[in-house]
């Protein structure tokens, strides 16, 4: 891989363990889409395995943007990961005998994280239509019951609740106090203290244990360790975040991402535009937000003389992988 040294955004990560684990992940993914696990009933084993690829792909997700590569097909990823705890969600009640069970734990402090990181990414990537398909695998069993969880909803749906308890007071105390503050300096300051103690308050994690020291082939978990409700909050609340980009924890690039992403938007489409098509790898004539023909992913932004890029669309597997397609010109950015 070219500078792989440069382009990773956590100095942890050895290219060597990157691209095995990430061929490891998307493996996996295909294999628990075959296979069931041996033990338990039929319908706790379709629950297992689909447990097995909704985590493997939001791994996977993670440890791409920890490796450097590009934020953009991480909208569509994203959506392939939901559908993929919507999945599970509905194979577990069966399992259960319970129509209201979420996909995560709350009172576990490694499934509230998740739950967290997801609805952050929901609006760092510019998916905040996936927000009410979050809340309705959570709501049964969460709605009103938690501040953050309220908070990251409310950014995106109308009508949630002003709720003042949560799950876990360490690490998330700074975090959710950010939310309420007077003054953007003061809230600044809170996503500072959280970041500081952010790592060390995960203790009870499944990944912590120092997992970045252990990259091999026998098991290594390191993908990544990132505070991305750290950078929603910032992005949320329009937060000036340079002094926050020093923490390590912090994914300043998926900030970055949005409020690029923002200006864009921001743009009134244009009228009479002449339609422009190209295709994969041929050289984009025209910046602007262009759309691949015959899937359904979100817009993409690409710069006049870049390279048109693949998509990242599910195979027979159910796989996430780069694909040919047309462009189609949508609208001028």
């Amino acid at each position: 891989m070219d500078d792989f040294l440069t382009r990773r955004r956590q100095r942890f990560l050895a290219e060597g363990y990157f691209l095995w684990l990430k061929d490891f992940l998307t493996e996996s993914v295909a294999f628990w889409t075959s296979t069931l696990p041996a033990n338990g009933t039929e319908a706790e084993r379709q629950a297992g395995a689909a447990w097995h690829r909704a985590t493997d792909r939001f791994r996977l997700t993670l440890l791409r943007y920890t490796g450097g590569e590009d934020i953009l097909p991480m909208r569509s990823e994203l959506e392939a990961i939901v559908v993929a705890y919507e999945e599970y969600a509905t194979l577990r009640r069966v399992a259960q005998g319970d129509a209201t069970y979420p996909p995560f734990m709350f009172g576990e402090l490694g499934d509230y994280e998740q739950a967290m990181q997801l609805l952050s990414l929901c609006h760092l990537l510019h998916r905040q239509d996936l927000l009410p398909r979050m809340a309705a695998m959570l709501d049964p069993f969460y709605c009103a019951q938690d501040t953050l969880y309220e908070d990251l909803l409310a950014y995106g749906i109308e009508g949630r609740f002003d709720v003042d308890k949560w799950y876990h007071d360490k690490p998330y105390r700074n975090l959710i106090n950010g939310f309420y503050r007077d003054t953007e300096q003061e809230s600044v300051e809170d996503l500072s203290l959280y970041l500081d103690n952010w790592y060390a308050d995960m203790k009870s994690a499944p990944w912590y244990r120092d997992s970045h020291l252990n990259q091999s082939k026998a098991g290594g978990s390191y993908v990544g360790y990132w505070a991305i409700e750290a950078a929603a909050a910032a992005y949320l609340l329009e937060l000036d975040d340079t002094a926050l980009r020093e923490q390590i924890s912090y994914p300043g690039d998926l900030v970055t991402f949005a409020r690029e992403f923002d200006e864009v938007e921001s743009q009134a489409p244009t009228a009479d535009i002449t339609t422009i098509t190209v295709r994969t790898g041929e050289t984009c004539p025209e910046t602007g937000i262009w759309k691949a023909r015959g899937h359904n992913v979100p817009g993409v932004l690409v710069r006049k003389g870049e390279r048109m890029p693949e998509v990242f669309a599910p195979d027979r597997h159910g796989v996430l992988r780069p694909q040919p397609t047309v462009w189609d010109y949508e609208r001028k950015a």
